[in-house]
């Protein structure tokens, strides 16, 4: 079997415990016990308010990750897509040295933490097609970057130089603002993700 194959087997059995998962519970949650049938009709079951309640306070977003912004494509986002992990928030600038320095550890870490740790590049003091090339030659298209050229998101954390970081925990508590270099970016990614 080759290498290729072999990969596709475990999605396969995956995709077919899903079906007969699928199959076998449609209709119940487990906080629901579904009601006696009767001839009158179908039994059904719904979602208690508790756990409906217990969902949307999950998804409350903090005060930090209150926020909107425009990315380098031109599509709008919204940080409350942030919220309920940990997230670091690096300004940068296309013509900064330090940026081009860090960019390849950024890529690491998003390749190393990308489902545990959100990463948003915020850009800024540089023209959009300069932003687009520094995002290209890096090879940081994984991760979301916006476009901030009058510098409103950067006013907003208090951000007056660039390559600076933002790291804000699971809560949206905002843990360091400031100047990292590699060694302590690793750290605190680890602190952040532990």
């Amino acid at each position: 079997m080759t290498r290729r194959r072999a990969s596709r087997v475990p999605r396969l059995v995956l995709i077919m415990l899903a079906a007969v998962i699928a199959a076998t519970g449609c209709g119940t949650t487990p906080d629901a016990s579904p009601a006696p049938a009767t001839s009158s009709g179908p039994v059904t079951s719904s979602v208690p308010a508790a756990t409906a309640t217990a969902k949307a306070e999950a998804v409350a977003v903090p005060k930090s990750l209150s926020f909107t912004g425009t990315t380098l494509a031109g599509e709008k986002f919204d940080a409350a897509s942030l919220a309920g992990r940990p997230a670091i928030l690096w300004f940068w600038a296309p013509w900064c040295a330090t940026c081009a320095s860090e960019a390849q550890s950024l890529g690491d870490i998003h390749a190393e933490y990308g489902d545990e740790l959100a990463i948003l590049g915020i850009a800024g003091m540089g023209g959009t097609a300069e932003m687009k090339e520094f995002v290209a030659d890096f090879e940081l298209e994984s991760i979301t970057h916006l476009n901030d050229p009058g510098g409103k998101l950067w006013k907003r954390f208090g951000i007056a130089q660039q390559s600076w970081y933002v790291m804000v925990d699971r809560t949206g508590k905002i843990v360091h603002r400031g100047y990292l270099d590699d060694l302590q970016l690793t750290g605190k990614v680890r602190e952040l993700t532990a």
